[in-house]
């Protein structure tokens, strides 16, 4: 078992070089030899693990996923008043602090490589129906509390909730100086107030 988990460590730890330099120097600069010395370690040693460029990218974009994930799980499983916990579940999608700047960054650069590789975009693509299908049940159960709009349809806003969402991520990491965290906080509270707000 501890082999298993230094494993996993380990290969976050690699991940997480791959983002590095993702971020100073863009995708094409990851190669393996790249993040071999990134991660202080040998190309012989980083193949051990991740034996092809395309296999650290595909990682690195799992990671990012699995991230996210662990950090909105924790924060559901907190409890709490429906829509104040909502907000803190969603979000964890929102490059608010610097640890999900870094997500949103590479996950940026990494979704523009999706356009010409199959793997990517089919981990983008799962991830985007993941994240669509979450602002549907959230709708859902604003709905079902009787905290949304009686005449709301719910899959007009689980499509707009995960488009402000994706806007904000977007905004929050090109021009951080025009949409600083409490900002983005700030318009994702205001558009879930107006799910129930009376048209």
């Amino acid at each position: 078992m501890p082999r298993t988990v230094d494993a996993t460590v380990r290969r976050r730890q690699l991940a997480e070089a791959v983002w590095r330099v993702i971020r100073r120097d863009g995708v094409s600069g990851a190669s393996v030899r790249n993040v071999a010395r990134e991660a202080g370690t040998s190309t012989g040693s980083l193949r051990h693990w991740f034996a092809t460029q395309d296999e650290l990218l595909h990682f690195a974009m799992t990671l990012v996923i699995e991230r996210a994930r662990e950090r909105a799980e924790a924060v559901a499983a907190a409890g709490g008043p429906l829509v104040p916990s909502l907000l803190r579940v969603l979000e964890e999608t929102l490059p608010l602090d610097e640890e999900r700047r870094a997500e949103t960054e590479v996950w940026l650069a990494l979704t523009a490589r999706a356009l010409v590789d199959p793997r990517l975009a089919e981990l983008r693509d799962r991830s985007a129906a993941d994240l669509r299908a979450f602002c549907a049940h959230a709708v859902q159960a604003l709905v079902a509390a009787g905290e949304a709009r009686p005449d709301l349809d719910p899959d007009l806003e689980a499509e707009r909730l995960y488009a402000v969402l994706d806007g904000l991520a977007v905004h929050a990491v090109t021009r951080p100086s025009t949409l600083p965290p409490d900002r983005a906080r700030e318009v994702l509270a205001a558009h879930l107030r107006s799910l129930g707000d009376t048209p």
